[in-house]
């Protein structure tokens, strides 16, 4: 028997975590500090996203989540963690799309480290 997650009050004295994640039908995130979470989101992609690519669409999760919890995150150094490995490239890597432009656009003005981390096999 599992138990709902208890949400807790951000501490701004203390280190922001946002972790995020895309699947074929939809893109995911939590703010997290110490490992507890503080807010979750969830989105359904459009019919046009459907169609984007894996990259695209683990992008989009993270853009997405730092727009929403921009006042939590701006001014302050925070990490985001990621389970697709060549995002964690994401400024050093050529953008090849308008999309990939906009979006990267909307995380200028963030102090951020992305690390990967290993996604994890659900039963």
């Amino acid at each position: 028997m599992s138990q709902a997650p208890i949400l807790i009050l951000p501490d701004f004295s203390k280190e922001f975590t946002v972790e995020t994640d895309a699947s074929d039908s939809g893109i995911g995130a939590v703010l997290l500090q110490q490992g507890r979470p503080i807010a979750y989101m969830s989105k359904a992609l459009s019919d046009k996203q459907l169609g984007m690519s894996v990259y695209d669409k683990e992008l989009l999760a993270v853009v997405t989540a730092i727009v929403k919890w921009r006042p939590y995150l701006i001014g302050r150094y925070f990490f985001i963690k990621i389970d697709h490995q060549s995002l964690k490239y994401l400024m050093e890597q050529r953008v090849s799309t308008p999309s990939q432009q906009r979006w990267i656009s909307k995380l200028m003005g963030y102090d951020y480290t992305i690390c990967y981390k290993r996604a994890t096999k659900t039963l």
